[in-house]
């Protein structure tokens, strides 16, 4: 084993000399010195690493309405921190450059599970993020650092496409106390040709997260236009959400901007966003929220019981909130989400930090 790799769980071996690795639903099957099309999981002799353990493409103090999540710890900080490589192909990939890189030479911060539960504590940062690329791809990692973090009194937020397979969904979910999912589409013909993944392990994910399990969930879809963004398309996505998982998840309808190998596509407008959130709202889904672009009536949680502001955001900075001991302010009602004694005030800054080993 090199001296980058770390032992990788989810695997298993085949009468036919290869490894499978059970991680997600791709079921790589891996030769001696293969990787994985995430490119992080590979085999060295008969078993499986993971070359990216303890290494990161760098660390940052967020906002956390910037993961998105609206309803968990507003105005809190979180500590962000990714590695490299995906487990999926989005042809749209706004992190690209992270997600896609092959060069491992980019992971250039290294920081133990305990030196990041300790960067978290040092700054102030309610909670740990694992983004930019996916989590579920880095699971043994994020998952010692997740124990760390908890031991320190510090929260865990995973930002995932939710592609991944049962065992390692339910142990990696264990350990987290927020996730926001990315649900690309709600076509198998999408996530086929502009993912080159399936839509049916996401919602099996997403209908764990709400059915089976305490962690904090909103979902994230990016609207490119002309491919997911019809009223139709939205209309049935929202009422599956407003079925299967409950009308209290927020949703956030997010702007894609040219990228990667998309740039022949337009930027959304923001009357895409706004009109996808009323579509939302029509179905049922009492927290529709916008991303990407500048829109504060898209950026506000508004009681659904009387209709007034609760929080106030501009960007990813609160301009006012009405919220006490998680219920609305001016009625009472109690608000689903997890909130502490007082809204935060971290506002829209990100600070780089510098982790050492």
């Amino acid at each position: 084993m090199s001296d980058a790799s770390f032992p990788a769980r989810y695997w298993h071996a085949t009468p036919d000399g290869k490894i499978t690795c059970d991680l997600c639903p791709r079921d790589c099957r891996l030769a001696e010195g293969q990787r994985g099309m995430c490119f992080v999981r590979k085999r060295e002799g008969d078993a499986m690493v993971l070359t990216t353990y303890g290494r990161s493409s760098g660390f940052a103090l967020d906002p956390i309405e910037k993961k998105p999540l609206a309803h968990f710890y507003p105005g809190s900080s979180v500590l962000s921190f990714g590695t490299a490589g995906c487990n999926l192909a989005c042809k749209f990939c706004q992190n690209w450059d992270i997600s896609k890189s092959r060069e491992m030479d980019r992971l250039a911060d290294r920081a133990s599970p305990e030196a990041i539960a300790e960067a978290a504590v040092e700054a102030g940062a309610a909670s740990v993020a694992f983004t930019y690329n996916d989590p579920v791809i880095f699971a043994e990692y994020a998952m010692d650092v997740a124990d760390a973090c908890h031991e320190r009194g510090v929260r865990t937020v995973a930002v995932t496409a939710g592609y991944v397979r049962d065992e390692p969904r339910r142990d990696f979910f264990a350990k987290m106390d927020a996730a926001n999912v990315d649900l690309k589409a709600f076509t198998e013909e999408f996530y086929r040709r502009e993912t080159a993944s399936e839509l049916a392990p996401v919602l099996e994910t997403l209908e764990y997260l709400a059915r089976e399990t305490r962690v904090w969930t909103e979902i994230t879809t990016l609207l490119i236009p002309g491919r997911n963004d019809s009223d139709r398309e939205i209309g049935e996505l929202s009422a599956w959400i407003a079925e299967k998982l409950g009308p209290d998840v927020p949703l956030h309808f997010s702007a894609f901007h040219p990228d990667y190998r998309m740039t022949d596509v337009p930027a959304t407008p923001l009357s895409t966003l706004r009109r996808a959130r009323e579509i939302a709202r029509a179905e049922g889904l009492r927290f529709v929220y916008t991303g990407n672009v500048h829109d504060p009536e898209g950026d506000t949680t508004s009681c659904p019981a009387c209709g007034e502001a609760v929080i106030v955001r501009d960007w990813y900075e609160i301009v006012s909130a009405n919220l006490v001991r998680g219920a609305c302010g001016a009625c009472g009602a109690p608000m689903p989400g997890r909130f502490g004694d007082a809204v935060g005030s971290f506002g829209r800054r990100r600070v780089r930090l510098k982790l050492g080993a």
